[in-house]
């Protein structure tokens, strides 16, 4: 079961995709209710855009569930919600969440590559956290390409309220960054043709605004990491030099983070579709393995 709802983030009606295990389901009124008092609003919609073929006969309100929140890259309508990955990964028996960002399928904003627009990430977190049949200790994230901006913000900055006694947590369970921009400010020398919209989004070049593409990139945030990091990287990857990826290997070994290498030495930004669901596969293994 996949729905496509809206929520709030900052004062923007914004747009993400939630899908169930397989075998599970769940009344789309009782996820529009959810969604309604968490955030005070009564015009928060919920859309079923996806069933099996065969009826679900599990009620998801009995479980308690790991969450997995799949960060997209690209901006706007490039590199939006891939609705195959989705499936994919809700196969392996967590809840999956994929907000799209503000300013994209009709959500409210405009995107601002890992600026304001890192709240569409914690916005959410803090409604999912909520839900009965989530466990909220165990909610992971994967930011993919640019993705991995928003991601890494959510898991440095995010914190887990705790009903109990109000205190609060640190948030997030696991990091999965793949194919993921460490260094954006690196982006910018590289990408000549992503420039032109890193200056309007950004508002301006990395000569003129370096401290705005540092506080976007994951190697910058990396001490205030306190999850276990994943990093999956191509050797072939052309969008994302995979630079990148041990950029952030040595940041991260060199702050004594714990973290976890998946390196594909034939492959790039995108697998043929088998490599890439023996990919997943082995990403939630790490997510569901030891610490």
């Amino acid at each position: 079961m996949i729905y496509r709802v809206s929520y709030i983030s900052d004062t923007y009606k914004v747009k993400g995709y939630l899908a169930l295990p397989y075998g599970m389901n769940v009344d789309q009124e009782v996820l529009q209710l959810s969604l309604q008092q968490f955030y005070d609003r009564t015009d928060l919609e919920v859309e079923q855009i996806a069933c099996p073929l065969y009826h679900p006969h599990e009620d998801v309100r009995e479980q308690r569930l790991s969450v997995f929140v799949y960060c997209r890259g690209g901006i706007g309508r490039v590199g939006s919600v891939r609705a195959t990955w989705l499936e994919r990964f809700a196969q392996h028996g967590q809840l999956v969440f994929a907000p799209c960002y503000r300013g994209a399928e009709g959500g409210e904003g405009w995107d601002q590559f890992g600026g304001a627009d890192a709240q569409d990430v914690t916005s959410a977190l803090d409604w999912l956290s909520t839900l009965s049949f989530v466990d909220e200790t165990r909610i992971s994230l994967m930011g993919f390409s640019r993705g991995s901006v928003n991601a890494t913000l959510a898991a440095a900055t995010w914190q887990r309220q705790d009903a109990g006694n109000g205190e609060t947590d640190n948030g997030v369970y696991r990091l999965v960054l793949w194919g993921g921009v460490a260094d954006l400010a690196l982006t910018y020398e590289e990408r000549i043709d992503l420039r032109r919209m890193l200056k309007r989004v950004i508002g301006g070049s990395t000569g003129k605004y370096p401290e705005r593409y540092e506080a976007r990139s994951p190697v910058a945030l990396a001490p205030q990491l306190s999850c276990p990091v994943l990093i999956i990287h191509g050797e072939q990857d052309m969008q994302v030099d995979p630079g990148h990826g041990k950029l952030m290997r040595e940041r991260l070994e060199e702050l004594h983070k714990p973290f976890a290498v998946h390196w594909y030495e034939h492959y790039g930004h995108h697998m043929p579709e088998e490599v890439h669901k023996q990919a997943i596969a082995r990403m939630f293994e790490w997510l569901e393995g030891p610490a």
